[in-house]
């Protein structure tokens, strides 16, 4: 039998990862997001951005396919261009059932996020295994998982058949 911590610690954190919305843009677009206590994660459907981090430098480039995973309580932008004035992310999420957004034209770029839910009293665990911040390339080995995986919450997101929502759950 083989020794896997990792899992061990993601079902001792009764961790649960939960797809919360994403976008579409067209033309010059920024969104800002604000730090959470929750660990956050986006990937790049379609197109390309770049990523502010809060606390960084510059800024990152991400590419279709590209994965991110915020450990740490740090605000964030995703941006066409980083000199865009960005938008609040709560201003264009808040709203009942509003999940999915649409800036510009919506043709160039497509994005979907969430984060981890963890439990309360043991979910600090993974959160001090993680690094702050992992950028996965889609053209590192490690992601062509990811690429499936979003490839077929796409699939499952646009085709809302029944038992989408619970097909989206189990694949995220």
């Amino acid at each position: 039998m083989t020794v896997d911590p990792f899992s061990d610690v993601l079902t001792l954190t009764n961790a649960e990862a939960v797809v919360t919305g994403g976008f579409t843009a067209g033309g010059p677009w920024a969104i800002s997001f604000p730090g959470r206590d929750k660990i956050k994660f986006f990937a790049v459907v379609k197109g390309s951005c770049w990523v502010t981090l809060e606390g960084e430098p510059k800024p990152f480039r991400f590419e279709t396919g590209d994965v991110g995973l915020l450990a740490a309580r740090r605000s964030f932008v995703l941006a066409s261009d980083p000199s865009v004035p960005p938008v609040d992310a709560m201003s264009l999420f808040t709203g009942a059932g509003r999940t999915l957004a649409t800036l510009g034209d919506g043709s160039e770029f497509a994005h979907i996020g969430g984060h981890v839910l963890l439990d309360p009293a043991r979910g600090g665990l993974l959160a001090d295994l993680l690094p702050p911040w992992i950028h996965t390339r889609a053209a590192s080995p490690q992601a062509a998982i990811f690429r499936w995986l979003l490839d077929r919450l796409i699939e499952e997101r646009d085709a809302g058949q029944p038992g989408a929502q619970l097909a989206s759950a189990q694949l995220t």
